[in-house]
């Protein structure tokens, strides 16, 4: 918003008569949490810090609920105060899914990380939802069980539900919206809905457990999930792949996945990020395109994969293949995979990391990361392109100045052009960073004759709007109390 304009000084006296309500029901509060209730404004920060360009913008209050009753009892009173809930996981969402544009209380889940069974027979877990995914994977490394779905960040599995999460492996295993059989949700009138169940179908009415995943917090605040799991496979192999250019390597992903090859994670990485990569981990590879290969299975399923492979990779001019089979090194490589953030920093010091994503049917792959590359070489800003091309999902990292206003007016239009190009050939503005504040306007081009029954729902199942308002969409028709 610019200051001065009318819908800021909206949103201006929005935050203030929050703030006013927060001081009145904040007794109560404290009654309820005592010293896991904070006003403190390094904490207050801490649970707004945003990953783009978006300001920061902290809650009035962090609450840290124990329990689903507490849960409960926080929402009902936000609900009669007309007070925001922000849920907030482990903060590691990119387009400012736990800002509180709003003011209100910040609900930090971390407390609820009880795993509260584990069925082997029917590869099915239950966990409140403060449960990381590490803390999972660690409780049932002795059981032979794993938990797939990999973003980077040592997320919850609340947050990795709220915000339909994906990353690595999600080209074998699928995204969180397909490992989440049944889950349990406060509303905004402070009910609990059960939701799903773990069979592993079903047909049972609306499927308003997925109606869950991916709504942000905008219509309740997820508590526990039952969830998918999968065998630890006999055999990893990571095979690290050179081409001569992102094209060649896009076109030998898509025709490997077009074979039917079951690759677990095909993860690409331009020059720009090899050398970064190079430059920080002191890696040595090769600053070209290149692939990062990982294969899951017995030992000769695995071998087989992987001579489908290489005739593919050799097909579009890739290179001879190095392998990475211990887990040491293999943990190691992707360590630098999920480490690129921090490569870039360091490439650019006095720039911002601003990270954005675009997700395209895979037959418009190659083009559109090319497209992309052009644009960022065209418009002289410094930014590197990888991703998990397997499934047509690509990231920019862009490295910005802040205090260059035209810089920065070029990157805002770079990430336009990006999404609507996506749009265009039949993709999305947003494989998996989601839409948060940042891409509201862009949900509006994508989805224009879908936003009205979204906004339909989000009115019916919350209709004081005291959800993580101001994401996703606005709902600047309605008046706020």
């Amino acid at each position: 918003m610019i200051p001065g304009t009318l819908a800021t000084r909206a949103a201006e006296a929005d935050r203030t008569a929050a703030a006013d309500a927060v001081a009145a029901m904040r007794p109560a509060l404290h009654d309820l949490l005592g010293e896991r209730l904070s006003d403190n404004f390094v904490v207050r920060r801490q649970h707004c810090d945003t990953y783009t360009w978006i300001v920061p913008q902290p809650p009035d209050l962090v609450a840290y609920p124990a329990s689903e009753g507490e849960v409960q009892a926080i929402v009902r009173l936000c609900g009669v105060a007309h007070v925001p809930v922000v849920p907030y996981g482990a903060g590691t969402s990119l387009e400012g899914q736990i800002n509180a544009p709003y003011g209100g209380v910040s609900l930090d889940l971390g407390r609820m990380n009880r795993i509260v069974s584990v069925d082997g027979e029917d590869l099915t877990c239950t966990v409140e939802a403060g449960v990381t995914r590490l803390q999972l994977n660690a409780h049932l490394r002795d059981v032979g069980l794993f938990f797939p779905v990999d973003p980077g960040a040592d997320a919850t599995l609340g947050g990795m539900a709220a915000t339909r999460a994906s990353g690595t492996t999600s080209l074998r295993y699928g995204t969180m919206r397909e490992q989440v059989l049944r889950l349990r949700a406060v509303m905004a009138d402070g009910s609990v809905m059960d939701c799903g169940s773990r069979a592993r179908k079903s047909a049972a009415g609306y499927d308003l457990t997925h109606l869950m995943v991916g709504s942000a917090g905008t219509l309740g605040v997820i508590t526990e999930l039952s969830l998918k799991l999968h065998g630890l496979p006999e055999a990893v192999i990571v095979a690290i792949c050179p081409f001569p250019d992102t094209t060649s390597a896009c076109r030998a992903v898509t025709t490997a996945t077009q074979m039917g090859l079951p690759l677990a994670r095909a993860e690409l990485l331009d020059q720009m990020q090899m050398a970064m990569c190079n430059a920080h981990f002191r890696l040595g590879l090769e600053e070209c395109p290149t692939l990062l290969i990982e294969l899951h299975g017995s030992p000769a399923g695995v071998e087989h994969v992987l001579k489908g492979f290489r005739a593919v990779s050799e097909e579009f001019g890739g290179g001879a293949l190095a392998f990475a089979e211990h887990p040491e090194d293999r943990d190691r490589l992707w360590k630098v995979r999920h480490g690129v953030s921090s490569a870039c920093r360091a490439w650019r010091p006095q720039a911002t990391f601003v990270g954005t994503d675009a997700c395209v049917p895979l037959s418009a792959l190659a083009d559109c990361v090319d497209a992309t590359r052009r644009d960022l070489n065209d418009h002289s800003l410094t930014g590197s392109i990888l991703g998990h091309v397997g499934d047509g999902n690509f990231h920019v990292a862009l490295l910005l100045d802040m205090e260059n206003p035209d810089e920065v007016i070029r990157g805002k239009e770079f990430v336009l052009r990006l999404a609507r190009r996506a749009i265009a050939v039949g993709g999305t503005c947003t494989g998996e960073h989601g839409i948060g504040q940042g891409k509201m306007h862009l949900l509006e081009e994508e989805a224009p004759t879908a936003l009205p029954l979204m906004r339909a729902i989000k009115r019916a199942l919350d209709p004081g709007n005291i959800m993580n308002p101001g994401k996703i969409f606005r709902l600047e028709e309605e008046a706020r109390n």
